[in-house]
């Protein structure tokens, strides 16, 4: 009897033990960052993507795609997204450092709110822990690479939520050689405007510094006005607005907007030559067709796809061809 009470006491013993150890080693490991999205986060939100990642887990969308999208039209492929049932995708009414040149690029999210101090404490606390320097409005331009663009939820605010000068505009400019969308404001704007490679699209202007924002978040999914943005979305800046295309349909997106944009050529031209009689648009059969696909032969430079990608959708488009 005493042999069972003294192996039931060494058993509770021992599990004290563990459990003591367990809570201290739990203590003793680097808490998880709240702010930064973790990659576990990242892979979450975007489960679908197959193709490359950043080491965080963002997508990594090929260079040559983010080319190939300046030159197509908000409508093509904002056609082609709601096609998917993408119909939040798209936010107008911007001022911009250059509004006639178009830039796309990878999106890098980060998310603002109105200052609250137990809040700001938190956050502070965990950007000193983590060796981040500077204000919070900082942290997520460390975090851009080249062909990124910073996309932040700034709450629309524009006086005192200037969430970029100069000087973290040339910051901008130098991690990504790209720009940034805000939903908030800017100052030094004529300064922001001289920086080479460098856009950005932005609710107003106001020479206020910024103050009473606080950022919440970096690489979370985001809202921007309509719009809902995830990291490694590809954003398209144009002078019509912003689309931000969902990276797991970003290739077949831009593809399909070329092939869209071919046929407008082509159809454009047989317009001014009088070739399509009363139908100016429309009217694609099969001998239409025909004629679309012996005209890309004639000229090939108007392909930026692969011409196998183009006969694919060709195929495809001539078996709903008008009869």
């Amino acid at each position: 009897m005493q042999q069972k009470i003294a192996s039931r006491r060494a058993q509770l013993k021992t599990a004290i033990i563990s459990t003591l150890l367990a809570c201290f080693l739990l203590a003793a490991s680097p808490a998880k960052s709240q702010v930064k999205m973790t990659r576990d986060q990242m892979l979450f939100y975007t489960s679908d993507w197959k193709g490359d990642r950043y080491p965080d887990g963002r997508p990594k969308l090929p260079d040559a795609l983010l080319k190939r999208a300046v030159d197509m039209s908000i409508e093509d492929v904002w056609d082609f997204l709601r096609s998917r049932g993408y119909q939040n995708q798209f936010e107008g009414g911007w001022q911009a450092l250059h509004i006639e040149k178009p830039f796309a690029g990878r999106a890098l999210t980060a998310q603002y709110m109105p200052t609250r101090p137990d809040m700001a404490k938190a956050i502070t606390a965990e950007g000193k822990a983590e060796g981040r320097v500077g204000g919070t409005n900082m942290w997520p331009i460390n975090e851009l690479q080249i062909g990124d663009v910073y996309v932040a939820d700034g709450f629309g605010k524009i006086i005192e939520g200037t969430l970029i000068g100069s000087n973290l505009g040339n910051g901008i400019a130098a991690h990504s050689h790209t720009g940034f969308i805000f939903d908030a404001g800017i100052r030094d704007q004529e300064e922001n405007r001289e920086i080479p490679d460098f856009n950005g699209f932005y609710r107003g202007y106001d020479p206020s510094a910024w103050a009473q924002m606080e950022l919440t978040s970096i690489n979370a999914p985001i809202r921007i006005g309509r719009a809902v943005v995830l990291p490694g979305d590809l954003v398209l800046a144009k002078t019509e607005g912003v689309l931000f295309i969902p990276a797991i349909l970003a290739e077949e997106a831009i593809s399909t907007a070329e092939f869209t944009g071919l046929k407008d050529d082509y159809n454009f031209e047989l317009n001014r030559q009088g070739k399509n009689g009363a139908e100016f648009e429309g009217g694609w059969t099969l001998n239409k067709y025909a004629g679309f696909e012996k005209w890309i032969n004639d000229h090939p430079d108007k392909l930026k796809m692969q011409r196998s990608e183009f006969d694919a959708l060709l195929a495809k488009a001539k078996q709903h061809a008008d009869h």
